[in-house]
């Protein structure tokens, strides 16, 4: 299998189960202070990028 096929496989299949873990985690956050709410999703907006990235790279076969 290609490498830049695997990547994409294996991105949309992380970039999914992500999505689903952060807004079971979303649902009690929600109904915390506002002061919780914010980093929360500031963090969960941002953190997928890391791995994203890598895996971008790495299909590319750069490092």
């Amino acid at each position: 299998m290609p490498r830049i096929l695997l990547a994409s496989l294996v991105g949309l299949l992380g970039f999914f189960l992500y999505v689903v873990l952060v807004l079971q985690a979303a649902d009690w956050v929600l109904q915390q202070h506002w002061a919780l709410q914010v980093p929360f999703f500031l963090l969960a907006g941002t953190l997928w990028a890391w791995p994203a990235r890598w895996l971008m790279f790495w299909g590319a076969g750069q490092r």
